[in-house]
């Protein structure tokens, strides 16, 4: 499986890059469908998009990850892309509101605040341990949902000991936690799946409780409005919902209504 992690810097000039390779008749070499997706989504998104190009092997996927509130940005920026799809409603609606979304998003899936430690780190064993000031522990940006959910949760806890750092997306603070250099993080739910034996979650009360939803849309500026909407019944049908629970989202189709 070849790479898929685009990152930020490289990002944009990919997209920027989109366009080129025209045939003699002005029509492109080889259909490419761009998908903007929010960090968490790096290792659900990238089997979707090895499954739809399995069915199309005519079109390249190009995957871009990032936070949910750069993404937004880039699109409304002009950003050429043909799917997006957020960790939170806000950056969706922000989109919307600019006239970048195509047609009205929809419910991809849920996922919910955890708190996660290195393997066999003892430093923290409760949420409490925050409070210490000598237990290290990392959140997302405040720009990021991550980063909205965890301000929430820790404050619900009376935790009010300022993070050691404040990453840019989920996939930069578990990769803090899981390479020793933060004690703690607070990450999604499917990031602490995605981790395996290298964390270990720690109770985290009232992260359950504050779910936050997953959006998808086709885009204004999709280039391949087809295969847009093709790529969005993909994730949100069978198959994708299948690689998204197994991954650790929670199918909203599958709960009561809140």
């Amino acid at each position: 499986m070849r790479p898929r992690l685009l990152l930020p810097a490289l990002a944009a000039l990919l997209l920027t890059l989109s366009g080129c390779g025209l045939g003699p008749g002005g029509e492109p070499d080889e259909r490419s469908l761009t998908v903007l997706a929010a960090a968490s989504l790096t290792e659900t998104f990238t089997r979707l998009g090895d499954t739809f190009e399995a069915a199309h092997p005519d079109v390249e996927v190009r995957l871009a990850f990032d936070s949910s509130a750069t993404l937004a940005q880039q699109v409304t920026e002009g950003a050429p892309a043909d799917v997006l799809a957020t960790a939170d409603q806000r950056s969706m609606s922000l989109t919307q509101d600019a006239g970048g979304v195509a047609d009205s998003p929809r419910l991809l899936a849920r996922n919910t605040l955890v708190l996660i430690t290195p393997a066999g780190d003892p430093a923290v064993d409760d949420v409490t341990d925050l409070e210490d000031p000598d237990v290290d522990f990392v959140t997302c940006v405040p720009t990021a949902p991550c980063g909205v959910l965890a301000a929430e949760v820790l404050r619900r806890n009376h935790v009010a000991a300022a993070p050691a750092s404040q990453e840019v997306d989920v996939k930069a603070v578990l990769a803090r936690v899981t390479s020793g250099e933060a004690d703690a993080g607070l990450v999604y739910r499917s990031d602490a799946v995605a981790a395996g034996d290298g964390i270990e979650v720690v109770q985290l009360p009232g992260g359950a409780s504050r779910p936050t939803d997953y959006l998808v849309a086709v885009l204004a500026g999709a280039q391949e409005p087809d295969l847009a909407r093709e790529f969005l019944e993909l994730a949100l049908g069978p198959e994708g919902r299948r690689v998204l629970t197994e991954a650790g989202f929670t199918d909203p189709g599958s709960e009561p209504d809140r």
